[in-house]
């Protein structure tokens, strides 16, 4: 077992002796110097996708970045988005409580690229990395989605910084009417397509295949997935998705946030927000977006709440739940699944681990009804834990490490595995080399079987069991998961009567 583990993993990693995307690669903004590193992947950071987000473009849709002529060094990392600190939670946010986290801007939407590419034009698949973090934190630069492994097998992996936050999820009347097309709200959205928009003009020079795009997230990000795939905004601009723990819902089963909701919000009330049992609140005065656009970036952060992903009209037209069950969403292959123990770190009721795979094989059947192939999987594997330290098991976000094949990388929250026992144990490491060929292997093909994998078969109908990423087997069966239907049925009749 141990020869066959290290003869995959030599295999898996092999590179060309030397990447030659010779500097300076020509972006459509100007030309870019990047370094290479001693497994010969290429990589170029700091790429701007956008004009900063600042004065009057704040909340605004993505302007083009300034074009520029001289050699623009991409060695670091750009600035990470507006965020909070969480410097005694365990652990950290990763994004910017690192000794070397990049310095936090509203001037943030920068890019990333790591290619292993021999030329200009190799045509690699792509994939593009959505982080989570409950739309409130989280980067591109976090150590744990570096994107050296992943490159290292012959994919152009691509990292971004969207806008979280105040700063990435707001609404208001005036920012509605400014957009010139009745939309609001969604800003971290509008950030992703226009990195999706970049990629299709640029990816080429870095060795990408810019018809072969997959989109690939976790948590807040896989629910940002959930929408693009929902998208008539994004159609054409990738081919495949990858969505780990969450979906166009969140991370379980509800209406979307409606426009209107969210601008009564910016206005004071509640919205979908209110308390249990008690009275929405009246909407205050509602400041001017000039006001709020004088603001400092702390003030904002201090004095308005971002709402998440919501119907905008524009990008999000209408709730998803209709788009999805009226098979009008983008017709891509897909993985989706969740974690044995997802519930581990919010509340403890593992009905809310079960709504989460309900909805992981809900968007698989979504995906086949349009003929396209699902994979559900179910991440069961326990990852090792220093003594003392709280077992979470499979918990949310525990599965990253092995997707990116970075063990050694500090864990993001709530995961409190150990790098080192990880990085220390074959199981660990044979796990995480299985775990990343086959989402590399789904980028390339479509299907992420591949040679000296255990086969995944494609998801054949509603009765079919999740494919387990894990040895545990302890997995919620059809008879848990198919009385989930009748509340969501109830959903989608209340959707269908309001016409949202």
């Amino acid at each position: 077992m141990r020869l066959r583990t290290a003869l995959l993993f030599c295999a898996a990693v092999a590179v060309p002796a030397l990447a030659e995307i010779k500097d300076p690669v020509k972006t459509a903004s100007g030309p870019i110097a990047g370094v290479t590193l001693k497994s010969g992947v290429r990589v170029f950071k700091g790429i701007p996708f956008a004009a900063p987000p600042l004065g009057p473009l704040r909340w605004r849709e993505p302007q083009p970045p300034e074009r520029w002529s001289h050699v623009r060094k991409a060695v670091t990392f750009g600035n990470v988005c507006m965020q909070p600190n969480a410097l005694k939670r365990v652990p950290v946010n990763v994004a910017v409580d690192l000794p070397d986290s990049p310095n936090m801007s509203e001037d943030c939407l920068y890019l990333n690229v790591w290619t292993s590419a021999n030329h200009a034009n190799a045509r690699l698949p792509v994939m593009v990395w959505l982080y989570g973090g409950a739309y409130t934190e989280g980067a591109g630069s976090s150590p744990h989605n570096d994107g050296e492994t992943l490159a290292r097998k012959s994919v152009v992996l691509v990292t971004f910084n969207y806008c979280l936050g105040p700063f990435g999820f707001f609404s208001h009347p005036e920012l509605t009417k400014e957009s010139g097309r009745q939309a609001s709200g969604n800003q971290a959205l509008m950030d992703a397509v226009a990195v999706l928009r970049w990629v299709q003009t640029n990816i080429a020079v870095f060795g990408g295949d810019p018809g072969n795009v997959t989109i690939f997230g976790q948590s807040a990000g896989a629910a940002m997935i959930g929408g693009l795939v929902g998208s008539p905004v994004a159609k054409g601009l990738f081919h495949r998705a990858i969505v780990q723990s969450g979906q166009w819902m969140g991370l379980g089963m509800a209406p979307m946030v409606t426009l209107a909701q969210a601008e009564r919000a910016a206005a004071g009330g509640t919205g979908r927000g209110a308390q249990k049992g008690q009275p929405p609140l009246e909407p205050g005065p509602l400041p001017s977006l000039s006001e709020l656009r004088s603001r400092s970036s702390d003030d904002v952060m201090k004095t308005i709440r971002g709402r998440g992903m919501i119907i905008d009209g524009w990008i999000v037209p209408e709730d998803e739940s209709i788009t999805f069950a009226e098979r009008r969403q983008n017709p891509v292959d897909l993985i989706v699944g969740s974690n044995k123990d997802e519930h581990a770190n919010f509340g403890g009721n593992v009905a809310f681990r079960n709504t989460m795979a309900w909805a992981a094989r809900l968007f698989a059947e979504r995906q086949t009804a349009l003929g396209k192939h699902a994979y559900w999987y179910f991440f069961t594997h326990e990852p090792p834990i220093e003594p003392g330290v709280r077992d979470l098991k499979s918990a949310h976000a525990a599965e990253l490490p092995y997707v990116f094949n970075n063990l050694t990388a500090p864990r993001s929250v709530p995961d409190l595995s150990s790098p080192r026992l990880a990085a220390a144990s074959e199981r660990d490491r044979a796990l995480a080399e299985q775990i990343s060929s086959y989402w590399v292997n789904f980028a390339k093909t479509g299907d992420p079987n591949g040679k000296d994998l255990p086969t995944w078969p494609h998801l054949q109908d509603r009765n079919s069991a999740p494919y387990l990423l894990g040895q545990t087997a302890e997995v919620p069966g059809a008879d848990i998961l198919n009385p989930l239907d009748e509340a969501y049925e109830k959903l989608m009749a209340n959707l269908r009567s309001t016409g949202k």
